[in-house]
């Protein structure tokens, strides 16, 4: 059966998506899944370590979201878009109450490249000026403006010519992007931790010297937190780590959908919100912040805080963290480097064919991770903020029996 969807995947959808799936043996149907156990139509339990890339931080199918997702759509799932949607200005109150600083508007999408999207437009419109600063091996999604302050070739170069007037610096070089910085720069757009560039974490200070630098010239400062917020680091968003900075907008999806429905969201301060005053039609979104969206997003957010998921996820983060360095010890042939904060842990193994043998291992001993999108070499491990430490013990262990037999692999090959 999973071959005959394979085929149909081939036929109907993306032909090379499904040739790499049937190459890595990811041959299995997902058909339920509870927490961090996803189960296949035989029966057979896998340890989720991907998280789906960050969307399953409360888990999967949390019951309080759940009953939240099915009391609305009972109500109605979606808006009418002429009438005032309770759930959507609900929601927006409890972001402005959560969100660092001043944040307090919201504009509702569907997405995170979307969310980045209505970020760019929105620093443009409030500024008047159109130059945006973004980092290197940086990744915000892959529509064309969010494409544009992205940082791989590889992915831009297929689309070309991509927006204009973007400058990439390197990651957490202060230096650099003071030498690019003037009064024409609109929005600088980093991730407080990149993600996709293979869970690199910036030095200290490093937000701060952007929010500074931003306020020089009259620049605004877009966070990215699509994969890092709602408690992936450690704290309900990685930003709080830069004590007082604020960003102008803070974008985010992923988590927020509680891991029932896609939503993103852009939440801007005041003062780069006053062009809706003028025109509140400027930019919209016809299925953004719909009822059912808006009010998982809010059971979401309420689900993370009631059960401390981020106080959880540092904790736990630390004790994994601390085993995995131990495990890079054991086999520095295989492990070049861990890092990360709390639930979001990049492994950098020695090289990209080591990452691809070790995912190929870790799934046939029904362990579930990826490589980064901008790094090949990193394994990320970013299960659900709710998973057991027993759960975490058990990846351990069959983590240590997939990098033995990934070194004797290695050692063949010299």
């Amino acid at each position: 059966m999973a071959d005959d969807l394979l085929t149909l995947m081939e036929r109907y959808m993306n032909p090379g998506l499904a040739r790499t799936f049937r190459f890595m043996g990811l041959d299995h149907q997902e058909v339920t899944a509870t927490g961090a156990v996803v189960v296949d139509e035989e029966g057979t339990e896998y340890i989720d370590c991907a998280g789906g890339y960050g969307v399953f931080g409360p888990g999967y199918r949390h019951p309080r979201i759940v009953a939240a997702a099915h009391e609305q759509i009972e109500q109605m799932p979606l808006s009418s878009r002429v009438l005032i949607s309770p759930p959507a200005i609900q929601l927006a109150r409890r972001l402005a109450e959560v969100t660092p600083g001043d944040l307090q508007y919201s504009f509702f999408c569907n997405s995170g490249t979307e969310a980045v999207e209505a970020a760019i437009k929105f620093a443009r419109i409030s500024t008047g000026r159109t130059k945006l600063v973004a980092m290197i091996n940086a990744f915000h999604g892959k529509t064309l403006g969010s494409l544009s302050v992205s940082g791989r070739e590889l992915y831009q170069k297929p689309f070309a010519p991509l927006v204009p007037d973007v400058v990439h610096v390197p990651f957490g070089d202060l230096d650099a992007l003071a030498q690019v910085m003037s009064d024409q720069v609109a929005a600088v757009v980093v991730e407080p931790i990149q993600g996709e560039g293979g869970v690199i974490v910036p030095p200290d200070g490093y937000l701060a010297g952007i929010r500074a630098l931003c306020d020089q010239v009259g620049a605004l400062m877009i966070v990215d937190e699509v994969q890092t917020g709602l408690g992936r680091t450690g704290r309900l968003f990685a930003t709080e780590y830069a004590e007082g900075v604020v960003p102008d907008y803070l974008c985010l999806a992923k988590a927020l959908g509680g891991g029932i429905v896609p939503i993103g969201a852009v939440v801007g301060r005041p003062r780069a919100w006053e062009f809706f005053e003028s025109s509140p039609l400027i930019h919209t979104s016809t299925f953004g912040g719909n009822p059912l969206a808006a009010r998982v997003a809010l059971e979401s957010i309420n689900v993370i805080i009631d059960e401390q998921l981020p106080e959880r996820a540092h904790e736990v983060g630390q004790w994994f963290l601390g085993e995995l360095k131990k495990l890079a010890e054991t086999y520095p042939t295989v492990i070049h480097e861990v890092r990360g904060r709390g639930l979001m842990i990049g492994m950098e193994l020695t090289g990209p064919g080591a990452a691809g043998a070790l995912m190929s291992e870790l799934f046939q001993r029904r362990i579930l991770a990826v490589y980064t999108l901008n790094n090949e070499r990193v394994i990320r491990l970013m299960p659900p903020l709710v998973i057991s430490r027993d759960l975490l013990q058990q990846v351990l262990g069959r983590l240590e029996d997939s990098l033995a037999q990934v070194a004797l692999l290695m050692a063949d090959l010299d």
